[in-house]
């Protein structure tokens, strides 16, 4: 069995966790991509378009995909 000594001055500072070097790897790469990751950023106009969506989604006025390839068949 391992046995790991940890000095009483770092204890009392900081709380530790101790994780295999394999995890700890796997955890600091996983943060290295989700770092690098763009993340969106909506517009004013986005933001508003998104609410009235919502709003409509709220009151039941939505459209199915087969109603819309309905409409847009009919349309041309």
């Amino acid at each position: 069995m391992t046995t790991i000594t940890i000095p009483r001055s770092s204890a009392k500072k900081k709380k530790l966790i101790a994780v295999p070097r394999e995890e700890y790897e796997a955890y600091i790469s996983w943060l290295k991509r989700i770092k690098s990751t763009r993340v969106f950023d909506p517009t004013v106009s986005q933001k508003r378009a998104l609410r009235k969506a919502r709003r409509n989604l709220a009151k039941g006025k939505t459209l199915t995909l087969a109603d819309l390839e309905r409409e847009l068949d009919t349309s041309r």
